[in-house]
């Protein structure tokens, strides 16, 4: 596997460090989740003037023709300076949907406005009793003439308060749990008959619990093929998890480098805690969890182009590295900081809260430990 990074994607990685360091301190952050819009138009507007948007949509419909790596790059970026505009939502999980599977109409209208920041989407996708099963989906959408009616609920729809567009799973054919029946839908999301209520997230972020009632959409609105589009929902899933996982290595060397610079500075007894033998082997123990977890999100994130097995194994077993190594950091980073580890002026809390909020989205540890020793078994002839 080759693990060197281009010119460009070095340069990409430089001009977001850049734009963090100078418009996304922790100040910058703190003021911006206060807002009233608890993100940043600003910054988003940003974000499509450096190229983000683009960077990983196809270039004949406005994109940068760039690929996984380039969404690890911002992703691992991203993580570093805790950015809550919903970027994974919007790029990786839209622009995945409608580049794999959209229409020549629906990839005309709405990547080339996702490219130039006008489009912002959203995944609604979980269900209050769905847990992590992709295929858990009691939301209806039910045949109507050439187009469908939708009935349902989905919950802690990450950056819906901000969206124009819903990408919706919804159940056409099938019972609840059955992998054949669900389809996939892009909706407006001021269409008639959807319904938000809005919330921030304990790691800054926005989401909504959306209803959908009656809500009509046409034949035009269907993603890839009706009964069919659980495949696809597993591979943009993957797609997100690594991104995911990406961010969270970003937020793990902060709380790395944070831990390492409070030791130096800290004294008891009259001298630096960093010179305490036992918090040397601990802050050389998270030195080693970041490390493995590199590796794991890099391989992840370089796997996502082959088989659907050896994607979707891949991206589980990154996911369990990520889970373990967060909870194992961020911990260790709070008990070194002492009792201010855990308080709002401390950044290291923050990375702490946002490292635990990745490890529970598409699937926590024991979910993924399961999913892979299952993908992992000898299938029966």
């Amino acid at each position: 596997m080759d693990f060197n990074f281009t010119d460009e994607q070095t340069m990409l990685r430089d001009s977001i460090a850049k734009f963090v360091a100078a418009e996304y301190d922790f100040d910058k952050r703190k003021a911006i989740l206060k807002s009233a819009d608890g993100w940043s138009k600003k910054a988003w507007a940003t974000f499509a003037e450096l190229g983000l948007m683009a960077a990983p949509l196809p270039e004949e419909y406005g994109g940068l023709g760039g690929g996984p790596v380039d969404t690890l790059v911002i992703m691992e970026e991203f993580g570093k300076g805790l950015v809550v505009e919903p970027w994974l939502q919007t790029v990786v999980i839209g622009g995945g949907f409608l580049k794999h599977a959209g229409s020549e109409a629906q990839k005309q209208e709405h990547i080339a406005a996702i490219a130039s920041g006008e489009r912002i989407v959203a995944f609604a996708y979980a269900e209050p009793k769905g847990r992590y099963n992709l295929s858990d989906v009691s939301t209806t959408a039910k045949k109507d003439g050439a187009g469908y009616v939708i009935n349902g609920h989905k919950a802690v729809v990450i950056g819906a308060p901000q969206a124009d567009h819903l990408i919706v799973t919804a159940r056409t054919a099938g019972g609840q749990r059955d992998a054949k029946g669900v389809s996939a839908f892009i909706v407006a999301k001021n269409a008639k008959g959807v319904t938000t209520r809005d919330y921030a997230t304990i790691d800054g972020f926005r989401a909504s619990e959306v209803y959908f009632e009656n809500v009509s959409v046409g034949a035009d609105a269907l993603i890839g093929a009706a009964d069919g589009a659980l495949p696809l929902v597993e591979k943009v899933v993957d797609e997100a998890i690594a991104g995911l996982c990406a961010e969270a290595v970003g937020t793990f060397r902060l709380m790395h480098s944070l831990t390492l610079e409070y030791a130096r500075q800290r004294k008891q007894f009259g001298v630096a805690i960093g010179s305490f033998q036992v918090l040397q082997h601990r802050m050389v123990d998270m030195f080693m969890a970041t490390e493995q977890s590199i590796s794991m999100a890099y391989m992840a994130t370089l796997k996502l182009d082959e088989s659907d097995t050896e994607r979707a194994k891949a991206v589980s077993a990154a996911k369990v590295q990520i889970g373990k190594s967060g909870r194992f950091i961020g911990q260790a980073a709070v008990q070194i900081h002492g009792g201010m580890g855990v308080t709002e002026e401390m950044r290291v809390g923050h990375y702490f809260k946002r490292a635990t909020m990745i490890d529970a989205q598409f699937g926590n540890v024991d979910h993924h430990v399961k999913k892979f020793t299952n993908l992992s078994m000898p299938q029966a002839a």
